[in-house]
């Protein structure tokens, strides 16, 4: 890698620098667009004592999942938890520790974070436990919670293109948590689909810019479905 060209050609080059007790930021809802060979890499790695964000954590023999079997989380910050057997026996366990954060508050943390935005304020969670501890102020005659916003040593991403500045465009529903979670790790990896040269890709259609991508890779993806419901014939 030189220069302006942000490719790595192996996966152990592309998490190169990950280390015991770090926090990584994970893009995906559910086992849609998630990086999910980056996180088959880091359970090869063995790393451990790891903070995860991330919506959720996957299920338990996919996505994020996957790092729960050897123990290798420390700390969940997600908002649903409700399709891993595996994660719900270790919470209860006492073996996993968990935050709980609404969705779109999980999303602006992100988004915060990779601004430069220490802290926000939100009416979400006021009056519930979410809002227990938190400094509360008053605008406009409502009560809001301030979050503080979430930054991570790593963020994982899963696009569909990217070029080799590391300009990136996720597709459909696939962008998700992506484009929040690609902004806020100090070193942030894409996996991709197809890597393109630069110039190739359309500029108004780029969802993240090359700025904020220290590292791209390409793979080859299972694609698995969460939950498929179809109807009766």
């Amino acid at each position: 890698m030189s220069g302006f060209n942000k490719v790595v050609n192996s996966y152990e080059e592309a998490m190169a620098g990950l280390e015991d007790g770090m926090t990584v930021i994970a893009g995906g809802f559910g086992l849609c667009g998630i990086p999910e060979n980056l996180i088959a890499q880091i359970r090869k790695m063995g790393t451990k004592e790891l903070t995860f964000v991330s919506n959720n954590c996957g299920v338990d023999d996919f996505g994020l999942g996957i790092l729960l079997v050897d123990r290798q989380i420390k700390k969940m910050i997600s908002s649903y938890v409700g399709e891993n057997a595996l994660f719900e026996k270790q919470l209860l366990a006492g073996e996993l520790e968990v935050e709980l954060t609404p969705q779109g508050t999980l999303a602006e943390k992100m988004r915060a974070g990779g601004a430069g935005i220490p802290a926000f304020y939100t009416a979400t969670g006021y009056g519930t436990p979410v809002g227990d501890g938190k400094e509360v102020r008053e605008f406009n005659g409502r009560k809001y919670i301030m979050e503080e916003s979430i930054t991570g040593d790593f963020a994982i991403v899963k696009g569909w293109k990217a070029d080799t500045y590391g300009n990136v465009i996720y597709r459909n529903t696939a962008q998700n948590f992506n484009p929040m979670a690609a902004t806020a790790g100090k070193i942030t990896v894409v996996e991709v689909e197809e890597i393109v040269e630069p110039g190739e890709l359309n500029p108004s259609e780029i969802h993240t810019p090359g700025i904020y991508v220290n590292r791209v890779i390409k793979g080859s993806f299972e694609k698995r479905i969460e939950q498929r419901t179809v109807r009766q014939g």
